[in-house]
């Protein structure tokens, strides 16, 4: 039995946090026992749920702090004893500022410490740090992995879906649909993610001003929520650049929603503009998941995941008139469109699967172990 000690700070459920959640459900239990250090936060009360064994240390913000060190020097031994109570075998830090505290952790008990990078980075101090430090990385994909240095093992395992939770009947979409006042003849174009300037949602709402002038029966929902206390102002924002772009009531907006497959299902086709290149994009596999087509900006994680006219479509950064056009195009040839999202579900089952990658990562976790115990 490996003994897995995965160290995650955040104190809000994002994407990061969903997929070791899911790696949590999926995680062969006969061969390794997970523990999880994280501050207090809804994931330590999931990751309980799934049985897993969860110590809290409180692991504060780090960037632009006098006390800098002494934080991350307190949180780092807290962890190494941790470590070294439990016998863990193998430490994985899941984020970013977690893994200062997971690398200083493992570099101080020996403990083999797996870089699990999922953001986007260039050369520096902490990529060369980290690459030091730890034994291998695991990137969740290609362009995450292309800035790391060649020198560190690193294997390309991209983030996975539950396939059976997709499966959404179809009286529960349709009451979705009229509850946000969509006409029966009419799509609904859909934006998923956090509403923060980098995530694009005025580049969608500018797109889908040109859409709605084109397709009048067309509805539009954003989804998603704020995370600082701040974020309401950008929302009202947000509502007003609507509402001067005379979207009005063709645009709603949903706040954060748990549901997730529920609100896919509800869609004809979603809208991915993140104008800061995405590492991956969860949502997307998400939505292709649903058989949704999908139409992204041509950066990032979402130009790998994304075959241009097989599964979605890719369009320019920044460039909203492009991505009104190929809402519209998909708008103007539904069955081309269910075609597509048809395409996207069979590639999220071949590529993307939770249990297959899940095993996947597991066959690195022993590798990494048992490299370490043969070189002892």
């Amino acid at each position: 039995m490996y003994r897995v000690l995965f160290v995650d700070h955040a104190q809000a459920l994002g994407g990061a946090e969903y997929s070791l959640l899911l790696l949590f459900e999926h995680l062969n239990r006969e061969q390794f026992e997970p523990f999880l250090v994280c501050n207090p936060s809804p994931l330590a009360e999931r990751a309980r749920q799934l049985g897993v064994q969860v110590i809290e240390i409180t692991m504060p913000r780090l960037r632009k702090n006098v006390l800098a060190p002494a934080l991350l020097g307190r949180g780092a031994y807290r962890l190494a004893k941790v470590i070294r109570e439990k016998r863990i075998d193998l430490v994985q830090s899941n984020v970013m500022r977690a893994s200062f505290y997971a690398a200083l952790a493992a570099w101080l008990t020996g403990v083999p410490l797996l870089w699990h990078v999922r953001d986007l980075y260039t050369p520096g101090v902490y990529v060369s740090w980290m690459a030091r430090v730890a034994r291998a990385a695991v990137a969740i994909s290609r362009a995450v992995k292309e800035p790391l240095p060649a020198t560190l093992p690193c294997y390309v395992i991209p983030n996975g879906v539950d396939l059976s939770l997709f499966r959404v009947p179809k009286t529960e979409s349709e009451t979705l649909r009229r509850s946000w006042g969509v006409p029966e003849d009419g799509a609904l174009v859909g934006f998923l993610g956090r509403l923060r300037k980098w995530k694009g949602p005025e580049d969608f709402i500018r797109a889908m001003a040109l859409v709605q002038a084109r397709y009048p029966a067309a509805r539009f929902v954003l989804v998603g929520g704020t995370v600082f206390a701040n974020g309401g102002d950008y929302e009202e924002e947000l509502k007003t650049l609507a509402r001067g772009l005379g979207l009005g009531d063709k645009l709603f907006f949903a706040g954060y929603r748990r549901d997730v497959p529920q609100v896919l299902a509800a869609l004809d086709l979603l809208v991915h503009c993140s104008v800061v290149p995405e590492p991956f994009g969860r949502v997307i596999i998400e939505a292709m998941a649903a058989g949704l087509p999908v139409v992204a900006y041509n950066h990032g994680g979402p130009s790998e995941i994304i075959l241009h006219q097989e599964t979605g479509l890719l369009v320019p950064p920044r460039d909203v008139r492009s991505l009104a056009e190929a809402v519209g195009l998909l708008l103007g040839r539904p069955e081309w469109a269910r075609a597509l999202g048809r395409a996207g579900r069979r590639r999220v089952e071949q590529c993307y699967e939770i249990r297959a990658l899940t095993r996947r990562l597991e066959e690195v976790f022993v590798q990494v172990i048992e490299a370490e115990r043969e070189s002892r």
